[in-house]
């Protein structure tokens, strides 16, 4: 039986942006810093990753200042959202394939 992968998204086979869109898929926003502390990377890995996202309209960027500072919000957008569940289902089937 031939697997089917056309669900499946090759933007989230890096670990980075795949754990962005987790973080994205169940909070409404999430800030630069906040990424960086959890994912544990640098900046520019993490700026990389994002502007990636962003290219492929996953994501949108939000810019203010908070008390004169910058601060940067990172949202999903409906079609990113549509993209990650549509891997994850794909990823599904895959493990899926496996045992069968």
């Amino acid at each position: 039986m031939k697997l089917d992968l056309s669900l499946y998204d090759k933007i989230f086979e890096n670990r980075v942006r795949l754990q962005i869109m987790s973080i994205l898929a169940v909070n409404e926003e999430y800030d630069f810093n906040s990424f960086k502390e959890v994912l544990e990377v640098t900046d520019g890995n993490l700026a990389s990753n994002l502007k990636t996202l962003e290219k492929e309209e996953y994501i949108v960027v939000e810019k203010s200042f908070v008390d004169r500072k910058p601060n940067t919000k990172y949202k999903r957008t409906t079609k990113g959202l549509k993209a990650f569940e549509n891997h994850l289902i794909a990823l599904e089937n895959l493990i899926k394939q496996q045992y069968k």
